[in-house]
């Protein structure tokens, strides 16, 4: 009987990759809701007191008016911005043309010897 022995050790070598895995899963599970949980808090935070000492409140900032920013120069800029995105992109024919190649008989590529059964 020596299949026993190769089929437990094929067995035990399942277990081994089964437990590895189950840990690999549930540590990154683990460490993904422990970074959640407690790292997330502490970077906002940590965001806010850099924020804070930057700059202003949105509510502090007041809206000044441009008296040379017109309509003529918004025109002539949305003018600009559309010709270079049209000008990215190229006309090209839309005509396919579809050539058949011939190719050579291979015995390499042929599956025919492959569905015979010679014993």
């Amino acid at each position: 009987m020596t299949y026993i022995p190769l089929f437990t050790d094929q067995l035990n070598e399942g277990y081994i990759i089964l437990i590895t895995g189950l840990i690999i899963v549930f540590s990154a599970l683990l460490t993904l809701s422990l970074f959640f949980k407690y790292g997330l808090p502490i970077m906002l935070f940590i965001y806010k007191v850099i924020t804070k000492r930057r700059g202003k409140k949105i509510k502090d900032i007041s809206i000044e008016v441009d008296k040379e920013f017109t309509g003529e120069v918004v025109a002539a800029i949305s003018t600009a911005i559309h010709l270079y995105l049209n000008e990215q992109h190229d006309h090209e024919n839309a005509i396919l043309t579809i050539k058949q190649v011939k190719k050579t008989y291979s015995p390499w590529s042929s599956k025919i010897y492959g569905t015979q059964n010679r014993l």
